[in-house]
């Protein structure tokens, strides 16, 4: 029995961390586990610092940076961050909007560091926050320069839609990638969330393999048809840069048509 309420609460954590802020009745339904279960899980987590309730709301919950701080030291993600962190700060000097930095965790990416735009209005994410590979910016920039198993695999496993201008045919996901892969990065025109639009280029490592992405994330208002370039152009040279640092010594090979 003890197995078992440890599994319900890393099932409850992972859910948490993908949902945020997320309540006892969505988190027993996606889980199929009953609502005691689920507010036993969240006691034991919140009282080990795992997550806390979100803006005092005691119904509604998220996680807490333990979560991102031990995610960084299992998969080298903090020596990414410090590499990074230059990089991020003169992306955001030459924007004046939010940066985000990401990583690929399964088929999610997940946010491990941010950078916030001096604007009033602005977008707003969580570190420790997971992405849909398919309906983020962040996601189709790694998912373009990603070996051709993996697109498989995201391509079986079905694509979710979250708004109305979310991809979930095939074909069109496969174009979306050839055209990322031909222009140097990826936007996201409020496919995840329809307020929020980004512009993201992908990060490679040393071993030729994606690490991360880079966006500029804003409201949909300032996603117009005149920064979507520039923000593609600054976000672009930016990753190039972190690349090299990282290693990498050429661009990246275009995965098989899948």
């Amino acid at each position: 029995m003890e197995m078992q309420n440890v599994l319900n609460a890393l099932r409850v954590l992972e859910e948490v961390a993908t949902r945020q802020p997320v309540g006892v009745g969505e988190l027993s339904r996606v889980l199929g586990m009953p609502k005691s279960s689920v507010q036993r899980a969240l006691r034991t987590l919140g009282e080990a610092g795992w997550i806390r309730p979100a803006g005092g709301e005691i119904t509604r919950w998220v996680v807490t940076t333990k979560a991102l701080d031990v995610g960084r030291h299992a998969s080298g993600d903090l020596d990414l961050r410090n590499a990074a962190m230059p990089i991020l700060e003169e992306l955001r000097r030459a924007t004046d909007e939010t940066i985000h930095l990401t990583v690929p965790e399964g088929d999610r990416m997940v946010l491990i560091e941010r950078l916030e735009t001096s604007k009033a209005v602005r977008t707003n994410m969580s570190l420790g926050h997971s992405l849909p590979l398919h309906a983020s910016a962040n996601g189709k920039a790694v998912l373009a320069n990603s070996p051709a198993e993996v697109v498989d695999r995201v391509l079986a496993e079905g694509l979710p839609r979250y708004t109305d201008t979310t991809i979930t045919d095939p074909e069109r996901l496969l174009a979306e990638l050839e055209r990322i892969r031909a222009q140097g990065y990826a936007t996201n025109g409020g496919e995840w969330r329809s307020d929020v639009g980004s512009v993201a280029a992908v990060v490679m490592g040393g071993a030729k393999q994606p690490v991360g992405s880079l966006s500029v994330n804003v409201p949909m208002s300032r996603l117009t048809d005149e920064s979507r370039p520039f923000f593609g152009a600054v976000v672009s040279e930016a990753a190039k840069t972190l690349s090299a640092r990282l290693g990498y010594t050429s661009g990246p090979n275009p995965p098989a048509a899948a």
